[in-house]
């Protein structure tokens, strides 16, 4: 794929992810994708996603960088949302959180075949726990 092509599949997948429109991730994700050096399927990856999207229903991904090279993709996201359920073992507070996450993925045959990412969960902690 081109860098071209890459770039729109991510922004494709980015803009399902925001209109929770999870049931066409096969457009995007192989029937076997591999999250964080983990095996598993689409549909684990998304009930994963539903988990974050239930737990805080505003969650936005607002992309901040984003760098192609090869069939890899990286980018770097501004998240942000106000927890209504028990996220990450902690309750709600009323209080919204912003916070970095960090993803890069790995496309064959024009969809992820792999993901790896890392959320900065300490400041969600230091944000909803005082």
């Amino acid at each position: 794929m081109t860098t071209d092509q890459l770039r729109t599949l991510y922004l494709g997948y980015v803009d399902l992810a925001m209109k929770r429109e999870f049931d066409r991730l096969d457009e995007f994700v192989h029937d076997e994708v591999i999250q964080n050096g983990v095996r598993g399927s689409r549909a684990e990856m998304a009930a994963a996603l539903r988990a974050h999207t239930t737990a805080i229903p505003d969650l936005v991904w607002e992309i901040q960088d984003l760098v192609i090279a090869g069939n890899r993709i990286a980018a770097h996201l501004l998240d942000t949302g106000t927890p209504t359920q028990e996220w990450f073992g902690l309750p709600p507070t009323g209080r919204s959180v912003t916070f970095h996450e960090m993803a890069f993925y790995e496309v064959r045959d024009g969809r992820i075949a792999a993901t790896w990412y890392m959320m900065d969960v300490d400041a969600v902690r230091r944000q909803l726990g005082g």
